[in-house]
């Protein structure tokens, strides 16, 4: 007499092996969207610079220099001032750099990725990789989504 509970566990670890449906697969493309990053709010130069100056913190020491002024302070103020122009400068500049390496990630973070769908192995590009789908990596792949991992043989990420 079979155990029913080791039967059903055997065939769903063989369903799981089998991978996604294409049809699911498109599915879930269609839902979720391709894996990729998404795209940066690519404005003018000012934008950023725009969002910096919004800070409540940043607005503080911009009234405290004011404050300084009115009080017959000019000398503190304009220290003030020139910090906080430094502060704006050297904050948009990161965001600039940020930008730009996030430009260059989103060109590196779509490789090819080889999956199981419907029991048989497919090369797709890394943005069509969804949700749920078995990823079969190799020395040197790129890891193109999150995942777990079902086996593993001396793994190093």
């Amino acid at each position: 007499m079979m155990n029913p509970i080791s039967n059903n566990s055997q065939s769903a670890s063989e369903k799981l092996r089998q991978g996604l449906s294409q049809a699911d697969a498109e599915i879930k493309l269609k839902i979720e969207g391709p894996n990729e990053l998404s795209p940066s709010n690519e404005g003018r130069w000012w934008h950023p610079a725009i969002e910096i100056v919004k800070e409540p913190m940043l607005l503080l020491l911009i009234g405290a220099g004011v404050t300084y002024w009115l009080l017959g302070d000019p000398k503190e103020a304009a220290l003030l001032m020139i910090l906080v122009v430094m502060m704006v400068g050297i904050t948009w500049y990161q965001e600039q750099r940020t930008a730009r390496a996030l430009l260059a990630l989103r060109a590196l973070s779509s490789p090819r990725a080889l999956v199981i769908r419907d029991g048989q192995r497919l090369r797709i590009p890394g943005r069509e990789v969804v949700r749920n789908d078995i990823v079969i990596l190799s020395e040197g792949d790129r890891i193109p989504a999150d995942g777990v991992f079902l086996d593993a043989v001396n793994v190093a990420v």
